[in-house]
């Protein structure tokens, strides 16, 4: 059930059989000890989890990736016919390309900023007409027809093609080679190539470094409908701070000159520009007199001849939606949206087919909803409101007059699918069922649509649904029988419990709690607070997460594992976020302070054997509650922490921070430095050593400090590994070293 708060009590739950682990005792009476070499190993214990749903164009399949049975991080094509109700492999990545991907620069960035990893198939698009798919693999493209159900390469050259995507009527194959931007005609096989001078510091049709890290753009070109045009970027990397980066691999040192926009240093010079297909001249936006601004996002209207772009300022307080008439080369500006903290860029902005109005996403009123517009920039209503917030806009039936769209409106830990009127007021539905978490794709007629649902621990499954959620058929119903690589593990599963905790300023944080098995009346636990803590991220939901494995793991070694999502995260509201604002790890600290006090109260805890670990942002807050709070968190473990935040990038660390121009105070208040004289337990810090998103050197100037200090820590590198840390051999070892290092201090056997 849930309470007054939307917590959620999973306990209490006995018709939702989804979220608990009871389901398959049946087959397993006792079950096996979960290690972490098997939570590692193939086959994967999510089973037949499904990524990339995606409907064809006439919804008459759903195709999706599925990893191999035998190697689950090696991806294949397959679709759900609706026909015959039978999955298929349409195309086998290892029968065209076996060997090992011999990836470019570019093309293993891109995959670490789309935090993609694996081999083979890793990415597809549609035809419009649905006859076709196309897919890169190994620096190629590929075109797969359905009626001869044979692939065939479309590129064969030395140079690696990246971004490929069918034109909106499916003429042309566009793509990026070698810095430029290019169309290819399928019926004749010429090659188009669309900017000329890419190369070195130029780069045209791509998206720059902290548009793909920080702002979801992973390209930099848009096709107009009619096909007739392209909107790309042209990129100029020259304003920005060439630095030498290493990356340390096991037998070498590789050095890159990288441009790294540090914050408070110069960001590229961008240019927009409409190039025409026809005779490939490209005609240039005018964005103003301001250079050091951002182009967030970019879409054409319907009449395919208006181009509207997503103009953000260097502070982001400012947004603008402009308007730019490819024809007449006069813009306007639809709307603007401000802040005195920062806006949260998003992709909710759809334009409706009758060319006169639009749906558009905003926080204006503290929490993120959807309002429509005309397209004269004139506001005609507010669609959603309330204390809670939308995550996304799935879809528009403008016949019906209906908006869907994913939320939270029930409880802040599950993302579910609502429907509301979309020209009047009504009553906004809510679509999925409680008791899981629901990613959905509706179909384009908007009569049915995908539904990926999990539980905290049921992995995901994938059913077809009529758009009032009635059940059809399963794509992938991925059930717990004795089959399943799962099914061995669950009875020793814990069920979490959920809760809530109060903020020092009054707002509510949720957090939950994993029970160690061993559970005795009297026996006191030794605890791991597990931590995020940044912006833009929620851990505590009800939803698969293979992270929750280890979790049940060390559980089962007898620690209570404790998630709190502090103040400055996501999904609870601007308020809830605008906390940290120029001053980061603070609010964030005494978060976690107030969750160990409550720990504190707890009679199975320990109070004397709280440790804490976290991961990237959660690294640094590791460090920074180790610092600053050491007698609340005994032991900790740093994973990539950022140290300084002056080494990380100008679009997130400025959204957050300012300008170390104007804040200088706060930065040198952010970083850990001047908090290290305060540790007093254990700490262990690990960062891979190629890591180009969190530069190895925060470790490393912390490593220097601390040992300046004659203060003494433990150290895991990683040679050749990126932030993410991917890989089984790496992971397994990984959770080894940190099991290891709680053990060894908090004296578990």
């Amino acid at each position: 059930f849930y309470s007054s708060e939307g917590t959620l009590v999973l306990k209490k739950i006995k018709s939702l059989s989804l979220a608990l682990p009871v389901v398959a005792t049946a087959f397993s009476v006792t079950a096996e000890p979960l290690t972490l070499e098997r939570i590692f190993d193939d086959p994967s214990l999510a089973g037949k989890a499904p990524v990339q749903l995606k409907f064809s164009p006439d919804g008459s399949r759903v195709t999706y990736l599925q990893g191999k049975t035998d190697d689950y991080n090696r991806y294949d094509l397959w679709e759900y016919n609706l026909k015959d109700n039978k999955n298929r492999l349409l195309v086998d990545s290892a029968a065209l390309f076996s060997g090992p991907e011999n990836l470019s620069d570019e093309e293993k960035a891109r995959r670490e900023r789309q935090r993609i990893f694996g081999k083979g198939i890793l990415e597809y698009k549609w035809s419009k007409d649905g006859k076709a798919l196309l897919f890169p693999l190994n620096g190629d493209l590929y075109y797969y027809e359905l009626a001869s159900a044979k692939s065939r390469k479309l590129t064969d050259t030395e140079a690696f093609e990246t971004d490929a995507r069918f034109s909106p009527k499916g003429h042309y194959v566009s793509f990026i080679r070698e810095q430029n931007l290019y169309a290819l005609n399928l019926k004749t096989g010429q090659e188009i190539q669309l900017s000329k001078d890419g190369g070195g510091v130029i780069k045209n049709g791509m998206a720059e470094f902290v548009a793909q890290e920080e702002m979801g753009r992973m390209t930099g070109y848009w096709w107009s409908g009619d096909e007739s045009k392209i909107a790309y970027t042209r990129v100029d990397e020259s304003p920005v701070k060439e630095a030498i980066r290493n990356e340390i691999y096991a037998d070498e040192v590789k050095l890159f000159n990288q441009r790294y926009p540090f914050t408070g240093t110069d960001n590229v010079k961008i240019q927009l520009g409409v190039v025409s297909i026809n005779n490939q001249k490209t005609d240039w936006v005018d964005l103003g007199d301001d250079q050091d601004i951002y182009i967030a996002r970019a879409k054409w209207l319907k009449d395919n001849k208006t181009l509207s772009y997503q103009w953000q300022d260097r502070s982001q307080h400012n947004l603008e939606l402009r308007f730019y008439n490819s024809d007449t080369k006069k813009q306007t500006v639809a709307l603007t949206e401000t802040s005195d903290t920062w806006i949260n860029l998003h992709f909710d902005l759809q334009f409706l087919n009758d060319k006169k109005h639009f749906v558009w996403a905003s926080e204006r009123d503290g929490f993120k909803h959807l309002y429509l517009y005309r397209t004269n920039g004139e506001m005609i209503r507010q669609i959603t409101q309330g204390e809670w917030v939308v995550d996304s806009l799935k879809g528009i039936d403008e016949k019906k007059g209906i908006v869907y769209f994913a939320g939270r409106k029930d409880t802040a830990l599950e993302s579910h699918l609502y429907s509301v009127p979309l020209f009047k007021k009504g009553e906004i539905k809510r679509v999925t069922e409680l008791g899981a978490y629901h990613n959905v794709v509706i179909a384009k007629d908007n009569k049915t649509f995908i539904d990926n649902s999990s539980s905290v621990n049921k992995p995901g499954s994938a059913a077809l649904r009529k758009i009032n959620g009635e059940f059809i058929t399963w794509l992938e119903e991925n059930k717990l029988d004795k089959s399943h690589p799962l099914t061995p593990y669950l009875a020793d599963l814990i069920t979490p419990e959920y809760g809530t905790l109060t903020a020092e300023d009054g707002q509510i944080m949720h957090y939950r709690i994993f029970k160690p098995t061993n559970y005795q009346d009297g026996k006191k636990h030794p605890v791991i607070v597990n931590v995020y803590g940044g912006p833009h991220a929620q851990r505590v939901t009800n939803s698969w997460r293979s992270k929750n494995l280890y979790f049940q793991y060390m559980a089962q070694q007898g620690y209570v594992i404790f998630q709190l999502d502090n103040r400055g995260s996501y999904n609870r509201g601007k308020k809830f976020e605008d906390v940290i604002y120029k001053h980061l790890g603070v609010s964030e600290v005494a978060d976690q302070i107030k969750g160990v006090e409550f720990l504190r109260t707890l009679d199975y805890v320990d109070p004397e054997r709280i440790g804490i670990y976290g991961h990237s942002y959660g690294g640094y807050m590791a460090l920074m509650t180790m610092f600053k709070a050491g007698d609340y968190f005994k032991a900790g473990v740093s994973g990539a922490p950022v140290t300084d935040w002056a080494l990380y990038d100008t679009h997130y660390t400025e959204r957050y921070v300012g300008h170390p121009a104007t804040n200088a105070k706060g930065y040198e208040a952010s970083a850990v430095f001047p908090y290290a004289e305060g540790l007093k337990g254990p700490l262990m810090i690990y960062h891979g050593m190629a890591d180009d998103n969190v530069l190895f050197t925060h470790a490393t100037k912390l490593f220097k400090q601390l040992q300046d200090q004659e203060k003494q820590f433990e150290m895991m590198t990683y040679p050749g590994s990126k932030h993410s840390l991917r890989g089984k051999s790496v992971q397994t070892h990984l959770h080894q070293t940190i099991t290891s290092f709680f053990n060894r201090h908090f004296n578990v056997e």
